[in-house]
């Protein structure tokens, strides 16, 4: 199940980004649009919603969602939109209202099907339809307990299907059963472009020389595959025996004692990378998600979550501390990477990058946005003011050759 023939295509262009993307206002300005508006955004996991009335708030660019599980037990998304003057109904990044959503500027209240209750002083109104007039509802596919919104239409196809090729993969985890641990959705916030950020995670290259600990647990046996049709895989099967750091000889001897999951998924960490800028990992003892945020053009959250298998015994527990504590300083290694690689293109010296055959993951990523927003392909920045409309007649002219070959 986890062999892995591929290899990367020969004479394959190993370039990068050019540097211009990822300082443009205007670029970024674009891809909150056709990236993060028009592509699937996982935003929870089902147990993060436990009873009615439980939210989850999501915001991403200039859009603003709110999960929620209804009376009737159902989970639906909406716009955290108020239809009366468009304040956020709720605030913050998670909460309960355990009867109805009243918005905080007017009081319109909101029924947990999403359905308009009441406003404030009705007779001032004309007769409003409690469903014309309820919440927005926000697309949402869940794929094995995992929620994922869209805001507007886009080119993925449903994430059930689009991820249905690791349905078997993960199957064995029984990821719907499984339990929030607490803790904030925020891992950690840096002032760098959010795909500096993905390069450093799409590619296994520098785990020998950046990430020690995670040498010593699974860095004889690692292998990333490249996304295809938006998805992709990377699979570290653990070391038999690690020698270097104690809490990961120690979490390798934990794991070894484990009985909940067959093999192979027993004995390694499996990732699932969703473009444009998400991960699923699953570790013998635990699920994790994370995502990057962009916040600005230079500034980007990483946000996530990780939950514990539901008969989480005392092993179980030990072994999941001890995996946190080496994805933490896995993350930290990774932040001052992301820093240096990110100011980069800024020096008089920057020239561009070469890629390894080891890096084709990143390659695939830039590829996927190259196919979404040809201006990516430009060498330099376009003029001021003009690369929304460069982007177009780009995207125009690729569509109409493939027609032309395509016939």
């Amino acid at each position: 199940m986890f062999a892995s023939n591929f290899q990367p295509p020969e004479n394959w262009d190993r370039s990068g980004l050019p540097g211009w993307t990822y300082a443009s206002e205007e670029l970024f300005a674009l891809e909150q649009d056709v990236l993060f508006r028009r592509h699937w955004m996982l935003a929870c996991h089902i147990s993060d919603l436990p009873e009615a009335g439980h939210y989850i708030g999501f915001d991403i660019g200039t859009e603003r969602a709110l999960i929620l599980r209804g009376k009737d037990r159902v989970i639906r998304a909406f716009h955290n939109l108020c239809r009366h003057r468009g304040s956020r109904v709720v605030e913050g990044s998670a909460g309960q209202c355990k009867q109805a959503l009243t918005c905080p500027f007017h009081g319109w209240t909101y029924n947990l099907d999403g359905t308009l209750k009441s406003a404030l002083q009705p007779r001032s109104f004309p007769p409003l339809d409690p469903v014309e007039w309820g919440l927005k509802p926000i697309e949402m596919d869940i794929w094995h307990g995992f929620v994922f919104i869209r805001f507007q239409p886009g080119p993925q196809p449903p994430m059930s299907r689009l991820l249905a090729r690791f349905d078997n993969l993960v199957t064995p985890h029984g990821l719907a059963d499984m339990i929030r641990v607490d803790g904030e959705f925020v891992f950690a916030e840096a002032d760098v472009n959010w795909k500096s950020m993905r390069d450093v995670d799409n590619e296994g290259y520098h785990v020998p020389k950046a990430h020690p600990s995670l040498q010593d647990l699974y860095g004889k046996d690692y292998v990333d595959e490249p996304y295809v049709d938006g998805a992709s895989l990377s699979i570290g099967k653990l070391n038999d025996k690690p020698r270097q750091f104690w809490s990961v000889r120690e979490y390798r001897k934990l794991v070894s004692r484990l009985t909940h999951l067959p093999a192979p998924q027993n004995d390694s960490w499996i990732y699932i990378g969703i473009f444009p800028n998400s991960v699923i990992a699953l570790y013998p003892d635990s699920a994790v998600f994370y995502q990057e945020i962009p916040t600005g053009v230079k500034s980007t959250r990483q946000r996530g979550a990780v939950y514990r298998f539901a008969d989480e015994n005392r092993e179980m527990r030990a072994a999941r501390y001890l995996s946190g504590r080496i994805d933490g300083l896995t993350a930290d290694e990774d932040l001052q990477l992301t820093k240096w690689t990110d100011e980069a293109p800024e020096s008089s010296g920057f020239d561009g990058i070469i890629l390894s055959d080891l890096e084709y993951g990143v390659r695939s990523h830039h590829d996927q946005l190259r196919s979404l927003m040809p201006v990516f392909n430009d060498p330099a920045a376009p003029p001021a003011g003009t690369l929304a409309k460069r982007n177009s007649m780009l995207a125009e002219s690729t569509a109409q050759e493939t027609k032309q070959t395509h016939g």
